[in-house]
Parts: C-alpha cells; sequence; structure tokens
C-alpha cells in the first residue's frame, strides 16, 4: 500500500469508529425513553 492510501485508511477508520463512539457516548448519556417507562399516577387507569 502507498502511504497516501494508508493515511485515507486511518482517517476514515477514525471517522467512522469516532462516530460510533460519539454515539455510544450519547445514547449512554441520553437514553431513549420508552412508552414502559411511564408510570402512571395511582387511581388513573382506565380513564
Amino acid at each position: 500500500m502507498s502511504a497516501i492510501a494508508i493515511v485515507f485508511m486511518i482517517i476514515s477508520m477514525l471517522t467512522i469508529w469516532g462516530g460510533l463512539a460519539v454515539a455510544l457516548i450519547s445514547l449512554n448519556r441520553h437514553p431513549e425513553k420508552h412508552d414502559d417507562d411511564v408510570i402512571e399516577p395511582a387511581g388513573s387507569a382506565g380513564n
């Protein structure tokens, strides 16, 4: 492989793996909320 090919390979790998790391950190800090997570107050069921 030529030097330029190695440089571009490293840049692309850092972009992809870096994006994955940022996405995982973001989901860890702000998890998605599901409808199952909502706790209804007592007595409001059936209204």
